[in-house]
């Protein structure tokens, strides 16, 4: 598979997952969907990793940070973006979550030590400013009420606990802890954690037979949690971490896109113009300042 057809297929797939977990909502709580979720990606790839030969014994120090990055990237974020999306359409959750690539920053810089260059403060303004944009019409809308504004902040803490799993990644990373089974044991660790709470707060463990919730189900665990992934890590050992980040530029393109299809999202012109500015200010973070002004440059094409 070429490079260009790894970047569809990883836009396509992340940018659709957004309205998939709308399937998810329903009878079955958001703790028992995420973790069946993540069961099935973990069994899938340690089976993979099993079949494959692969490493699949750590010390229990390197375990406890797998679970930290699973509890962080595969359970506590995604219950809290499950919520969210009660109340707020599936792309505009995705538009608040591209936001992580500026917290990245941030945490990387308060938990790596990582520099933080000074553009990358005047990208964050110019996506949060975009954000406003984008939630303009809930903003002045009669929509706008109490569990909105919930639904909001739900999907910011959301975002803010899957940088950490970022972070944590990295971390896991440096200390020579492979990708592929550091996200095996942490999804299913995320899984056992998201199971055990709904079990711990009386939930029923429900299950839904509906083509739907299980069709969803299937996607979001074999497509969004191992194919994209995949195909994603496929770009980074191609071209590297910072050119294949510019994938994620375009999915809450594809998110949006989705909603207007599916869920009565309207397309606006002050939505478009911050969505732009979203995608303008994804871009200044993951490009250096020398790369930006040979992009904004180059002469279209006619």
């Amino acid at each position: 598979m070429n490079n260009l057809l790894l970047y569809v297929v990883t836009v396509l797939i992340w940018g659709s997952t957004w309205h998939a977990i709308t399937y998810q909502l329903g009878e079955v709580d958001p703790l028992l969907s995420v973790g069946y979720r993540f069961a099935l990606a973990s069994l899938v790839l340690v089976g993979y990793c099993m079949a494959a030969g692969k490493l699949l014994r750590f010390d229990a120090r390197a375990h406890r940070f797998i679970f930290l990055q699973g509890l962080c990237l595969f359970g506590m974020n995604y219950w809290l973006i499950y919520l969210a999306t009660r109340h707020l359409t599936s792309g505009l959750i995705a538009v608040v979550f591209s936001t992580v690539m500026l917290m990245n920053a941030v945490n990387g810089r308060i938990f790596l030590g990582n520099p933080v260059r000074p553009h990358v403060a005047v990208a964050g303004l110019v996506g949060l400013t975009g954000i406003v944009l984008v939630f303009w019409p809930e903003l002045q809308g009669a929509r706008l009420g109490r569990e909105v504004v919930a639904a909001f902040v739900l999907a910011v803490a959301g975002t803010y606990l899957a940088s950490l799993g970022n972070i944590l990644s990295v971390r896991n990373q440096l200390n020579g802890l492979p990708v592929l089974q550091t996200n095996a044991f942490g999804m299913g660790y995320g899984a056992l954690l998201m199971l055990a709470l709904a079990l711990g707060s009386g939930k029923t463990p429900d299950f839904q037979w509906t083509l739907p919730y299980v069709g969803s189900l299937l996607y979001l665990s074999l497509f969004g949690s191992i194919v994209a992934f995949g195909c994603y890590l496929t770009l980074v050992g191609r071209m590297g971490a910072d050119r294949a980040a510019y994938a994620s530029l375009l999915f809450p393109v594809v998110a949006l896109q989705f909603s207007a299809w599916f869920e009565g999202y309207r397309w606006t012109t002050p939505g478009l113009a911050g969505l732009g500015m979203v995608v303008f200010g994804n871009l200044m973070i993951v490009s250096s300042p020398a790369q930006l002004k040979r992009a904004l440059s180059r002469p279209g094409r006619g």
